[in-house]
């Protein structure tokens, strides 16, 4: 992995502004803090902008070091601003991106490009949250945007979030983001830096609460609450020049595809090898790469008009990968860079596989049609939705999974297969039940038998004919469905074998509908669509990145871990016939920040599923968050269910607040919520 290194040498000298409050037109306050060299207001500069609900005093604070007093050295006003209702931020937080996130943040835009140094020109940038934010505000055309830079992000909130997935139900993160949004609302200002108005606003939030899966869930289709800030509405409001970056680990990466595709604003792509993570960070998988210089290329040509060859780039740069063995982690991946003239690409052909011809099953020396009848359980070594470089993150061997399911193989490869873009099956079936799903998992089989799983892709049947509409099957009639798999780069390599694992099932990814039914596949109407990228392409000079560099860390000093749960443990029990995923997604932990804060958080993620019952299905995410400093001590204590009937989901979230011992705020939430198409 390149040597990630540490710089305080920069061209201009900084300063910081702690606790800068910017003032909204309904009289709310922002926090913000903002580096800047230190001559700005003889010399303005530009301006960036990093806009959160994620606490800039304490949770992002390390990550913000790394970043904004660079960006500040190297003449820009760097900012970090907490949303409304979040960190030391007035009022309260009501949804994810919300029409009064984005508001605000176009007042946040007016006022940085107006202060006095500020050339009047602001860039925004962010990873997830922020990368999402950064599209919709810059769909809204603020006059002073003139350039962003989104990582991890997308362009369509129903497609592709933690919410729902081919149109089924996302089980895994519609509970625990949203159990983990839930805890976060719940944290109060500092007092330290909001004075004594703290435990005001902080009982404004709690009094304002509502868990989001109370909102997400109430929108099973793809209506006008997810059209609302999903770009791909109308790509051509958006006027700013967009930098699009992605990694092969995190599932926030067909967005760069789409914009470099779809985009009349100037734009260029990059997707690596990496996790939910910055590129520059020193996570798995590698190699990072030096994103800070690349991003300073980028707002100096178009926030300072510097010719910095940026436009000259390939409009797609990516890093295709080579085939690996099965690991939940890779400290680095092996490939290469690869540069594409745009998306779609002239140097990627389409290759076709048949089901029945093609791919072959053992199921089909059985008779004509196949049958897919999987047990609830399968998925249960799916890996983490958005991998954040731990260590059980990744997917482990699918042999497991691949029992569970019905599998079609390509014969041993004789040359090597470039997968790159999007793999789409078009599948004809009939369904024993109205509803169903399907799931599709494309693996790499090396001689040995082991299995990786490169991409997958989920269909609601009910969604067949659109993802804003519910239709049901005609039980026991042939119907045409698509699937499209989540966007790769992979070369299945000569001697191996390319392999589609489907099921009916996808625990606790999918969540079951509730009748459990059987489907009927026609191999011979069914193919597999692949892109396959010229092999020269491989052997050609790639693009080229400079080593990864920060600013220097900042002084957190980090408590040994005192739980003992595993980070990722499945736990099958015979007598009950029930299986538990358990998770700890390893967020933080405890530490203590320079003005002595000592933050810490304990999450704990569990889904079961009972007796192949598809109704047995119980999502759950436990939060407990601690902030200490001298004789300030509070306790967040949250949980979060999802359960369900046959025509009803059944959602409970509990919050507890503890203010020096004492219970401070306590309340329980119960929604039951329809059933509407999953």
């Amino acid at each position: 992995m390149p040597h990630l290194k540490i710089t305080t040498d920069f061209p201009r000298n900084v300063t910081v502004m702690d606790d800068v409050f910017i003032p909204m037109g309904d009289g709310a306050q922002l926090a913000a803090t903002i580096w800047l060299p230190e001559d700005a207001e003889e010399n303005p500069v530009p301006v960036l902008l990093e806009y959160l609900p994620y606490r800039r005093g304490d949770w992002t604070a390390t990550r913000d070091a790394q970043r904004h007093p660079w960006y500040a050295g190297h003449g820009y006003a760097s900012v970090r601003v907490d949303m409304r209702g979040c960190g030391d931020s007035d009022g309260v937080m009501v949804d994810e991106y919300h029409e009064q996130e984005q508001a605000d943040g176009l007042e946040v835009i007016a006022w940085l490009a107006r202060q006095p140094w500020s050339t009047g020109k602001v860039g925004m940038f962010g990873i997830s949250w922020g990368g999402f934010n950064g599209l919709q505000i810059a769909a809204r055309r603020p006059e002073a945007l003139k350039a962003i830079v989104t990582v991890c992000s997308t362009d369509d909130r129903y497609a592709d979030d933690v919410h729902y997935y081919g149109g089924a139900l996302l089980g895994i993160d519609m509970s625990s983001w949203a159990g983990t949004m839930f805890a976060f609302q719940c944290r109060p200002p500092a007092p330290w830096r909001v004075g004594t108005k703290w435990e005001d606003m902080w009982n404004e939030r709690l009094e304002g609460l509502q868990p989001f899966t109370e909102i997400w869930m109430s929108h099973q289709e793809r209506d006008a609450y997810w059209r609302h800030g999903s770009v791909c509405e109308d790509y051509a409001d958006i006027q700013a020049a967009v930098l699009a970056v992605g990694g092969w680990a995190d599932p926030y990466r067909n967005a760069v595809l789409r914009l470099v595709d779809k985009l009349a604003a100037p734009s260029r792509g990059i997707i690596g090898p990496w996790s939910h993570q910055y590129p520059d960070i020193d996570r798995t998988p590698g190699p990072n790469i030096g994103f800070l210089q690349e991003t300073l290329r980028w707002w100096d040509h178009w926030l300072k008009g510097e010719e910095t060859g940026v436009m000259e780039e390939p409009a797609l740069r990516v890093f295709h990968q080579e085939s690996v063995r099965p690991a939940t982690k890779y400290p680095e991946r092996k490939g290469n860079w690869v540069a594409l003239e745009g998306w779609p690409s002239q140097r990627i052909a389409p290759v076709t596989f048949n089901f029945g011809s093609e791919l072959r099953t053992l199921a089909a020396d059985v008779g004509e049609h196949v049958l897919i009848d999987t047990p609830q359980h399968v998925g249960m070594d799916a890996g983490r939705w958005f991998p954040f470089g731990n260590d059980a993150d990744l997917p482990p061997d699918q042999r497991s999974e691949d029992g569970r399911s019905v599998v079609f193989d390509s014969s041993i490869r004789a040359e090597d297969l470039n997968i790159l873009g999007f793999p789409k099956l078009t599948l004809r079936i009939a369904c024993s039940s109205r509803r169903a799903n399907i799931m599709a998992r494309l693996e790499d089989v090396a001689p040995d038998g082991s299995s990786t799983l490169v991409t997958r892709g989920a269909i609601n049947l009910a969604k067949r004919h659109g993802m804003d509409r519910a239709d049901d099957a005609q039980v026991g009639e042939w119907i045409d469905a698509e699937l499209e798999m989540t966007a790769i780069s992979w070369t299945i390599p000569v001697g191996h074998k390319l392999r589609v694992a489907l099921s009916t099932t996808y625990w606790p990814w999918l969540w079951p509908h509730a009748e459990q039914g059987t489907l009927i596949l026609d191999p011979n109407a069914s193919d597999l669509h692949l892109g396959h990228l010229d092999p020269a392409a491989l052997v050609e000079p790639g693009p080229s990145f400079d080593e990864p560099v920060q600013g220097a860390p900042l002084a957190v000093v980090a408590e040994p871990k005192s739980s003992t749960i595993p980070e990722r443990e499945v736990r099958y029990e015979p007598d009950s016939d029930t299986w538990v995923l358990t998770v700890d997604p390893k967020y933080g932990g405890y530490r203590v920040y320079p003005d002595g804060m000592r933050y810490g958080e304990q999450a704990v993620e569990k889904y079961t599923i009972s007796g192949n019952d598809p109704l047995s299905a119980v999502a759950e995410s436990n939060w407990l968050i601690e902030m200490d400093r001298d004789d300030w001590h509070v306790k967040i204590d949250t949980q979060s269910r999802i359960s369900a009937t046959a025509t009803h989901f059944n959602l409970s979230n509990r919050v507890t607040t503890y203010l020096n011992g004492s219970v401070h705020f306590d309340k329980t939430f119960e929604k039951e919520i329809e059933r509407t198409s999953v």
